[in-house]
């Protein structure tokens, strides 16, 4: 059964919190394009953390942008010369906050960092979803809507429009991309590639050890790719893995581009559309490329496909049906899941999406 809306009549002003990671950030650009279509002449701001601002960054249906720093913030906290400069940064940043005053409130981060922010910020309506974590839903003034975990993020996100009675016909999802992006990224492939070469982008990194995939796979992968699909691969990620990649591609011949942390977010999205497809572990950059419509190949382990896959049609996801999977473990002593995954495998189903049958 529908819930009844919360609201009967329209918001003049609404505040969203989706904080972090990067996928996360992505997943709610949809909920963000129905609320505006729905709330044509309201404010809507965004509070983000400054790893994933840049994803929004631009975007026509945000009237503003609220940076939380709070990683930096927190260093310099811990850091005598500059714990004055950081508490005067938080005390504006806050000022910020409670200077707006909102017809409705949003938390998608359902953390208590997030809840903080909710009660911080001056609402008439605070709303969250169900099973949220660390005590945020005491911020809330409302009861928590229905959230389905076994839904896909980007769907349970969309929950709150429909809790809020709005209509969910169409949307894009795509990150906003500016003339400078594409310029850049465009400069930058013309000094190594031809325009008429099939590119492949691999992104092989992740932030636990649970999710990695073999380093030596992944240069058996584009061997193969270009020696025998006469691919040209090019690999990204973060600067921090600039030093793996490198490791990777050492030995091959051609030398692949490495371009971790060569890119801005924006940069990324577009340089993936330059790109026939991504093979990718599950992380951040495979919900980027999902987003711009660009064909995902992505290998899952410790985590579930149906909730945090790449969301659309084109993608494939390869992963083994094992007891233990998911586990959503960080650590794992044997990490089968991730080692059951061949590179014949990997290499068929690129071949099938760049040569179908």
């Amino acid at each position: 059964m529908k819930k009844t809306p919360i609201h009967i009549d329209p918001p003049h002003s609404i505040l969203l919190i989706k904080l972090s990671a990067i996928g996360d950030v992505v997943h709610t650009l949809p909920l963000l394009e129905v609320l505006r279509k729905n709330f044509p002449t309201a404010r809507i701001d965004w509070l983000v953390e400054e790893e994933a601002w840049p994803i929004i960054e631009g975007h026509r249906d945000v009237d503003r942008i609220l940076v939380s720093h709070r990683k930096s913030w927190q260093k310099m906290l811990f850091s005598p010369g500059q714990r004055a400069a950081a508490l005067e940064e938080i005390k504006r940043f806050v000022q910020t906050i409670r200077s707006e005053h909102y017809d409705l409130v949003i938390d998608l981060h359902g953390l208590f960092k997030s809840g903080v922010l909710a009660g911080l910020a001056r609402g008439r309506r605070k709303i969250g979803f169900t099973g949220g974590k660390e005590g945020s839903m005491l911020f809330l003034t409302d009861r928590p809507y229905p959230f389905d975990y076994n839904r896909h993020a980007l769907e349970r996100y969309l929950q709150a429009a429909d809790y809020l009675g709005c209509s969910i016909d169409s949307w894009k999802g795509e990150i906003p991309l500016q003339e400078k992006d594409k310029g850049r990224i465009d400069r930058l492939l013309a000094d190594h590639f031809r325009a008429e070469d099939p590119l492949v982008a691999i992104n092989p990194m992740a932030r636990w050890i649970t999710k990695l995939w073999d380093e030596e796979r992944f240069t058996s992968l584009a061997v193969r790719l270009q020696e025998e699909m006469s691919s040209k691969v090019l690999f990204t990620g973060s600067p921090a893995d600039r030093p793996v990649i490198d490791r990777i591609i050492n030995t091959m011949n051609p030398r692949p581009l490495n371009l971790a942390g060569r890119t801005t977010l924006r940069e990324l999205a577009y340089l993936y559309t330059r790109c026939r497809l991504l093979v990718t572990t599950d992380t951040g950059p495979m919900h980027i490329a999902a987003a711009m419509g660009v064909p995902v190949v992505a290998l899952f382990g410790p985590t579930a496909p149906w909730r945090t896959g790449p969301y659309g049609k084109g993608h494939t996801v390869i992963r083994e049906s094992l007891a233990c999977s998911p586990c959503f473990k960080k650590k794992c002593s044997h990490l089968t899941c991730m080692k059951s995954i061949t590179v014949e495998k990997v290499f068929d189903t690129v071949k099938e999406h760049i040569n179908p049958r």
